[in-house]
C-alpha cells in the first residue's frame, strides 16, 4: 500500500490561504490519480478535489474557484493550495488514491492528516 504523509495545516484567518501537500512513498506516483478530502467535526468525510496522472483536476463545488490541486511527480508530492479560506473550511485534512475509479470511495489507506482551522 501506499504510505501518504500529509503536512502544511495550521491556524490562518478568514482570507488567508494555505498550501498543503501530501508526500507518497511510491516510484509510481505519477500514474495515481489523488485526491484531497477533509472531515470536520461531527460530520462525514468529503472529497474536494482530484487529479488524474495526466493532471486533469475536478473539484467538489464547495472548493470551486479557491482551491486548487497540483502535483510533483518527480518529487511524489502531491499540494493543495487553498485561498480564500473560511471558518468553515476548519477540518482535518486527508490525501489520498483514488479507489475503484471513484472519488467518492472511501476505502484505501489514509495517512495521519493536517488540522486546518481558519478564525473568523
Amino acid at each position: 500500500q501506499v504510505q501518504l504523509v500529509e503536512s502544511g495545516g495550521g491556524l490562518v484567518q478568514a482570507g488567508g490561504s494555505l498550501r498543503l501537500s501530501c508526500v507518497a512513498s511510491t516510484s509510481d506516483f505519477r500514474l495515481y490519480a489523488m485526491g484531497w478530502y477533509r472531515q470536520a467535526p461531527g460530520k462525514e468525510r468529503e472529497f474536494l478535489a482530484g487529479i488524474m496522472s495526466d493532471s486533469s483536476t475536478v473539484y467538489a463545488d464547495s472548493v470551486k474557484g479557491r482551491f486548487t490541486i497540483s502535483r510533483d511527480n518527480a518529487k511524489n508530492t502531491l499540494f493543495l493550495q487553498m485561498d480564500k479560506l473560511r471558518p468553515e473550511d476548519t477540518a482535518v485534512y486527508y490525501c489520498k488514491t483514488r479507489i475503484g475509479g471513484r472519488w467518492d470511495n472511501m476505502g484505501g489507506s489514509w495517512g495521519q492528516g493536517t488540522q486546518v482551522t481558519v478564525s473568523s
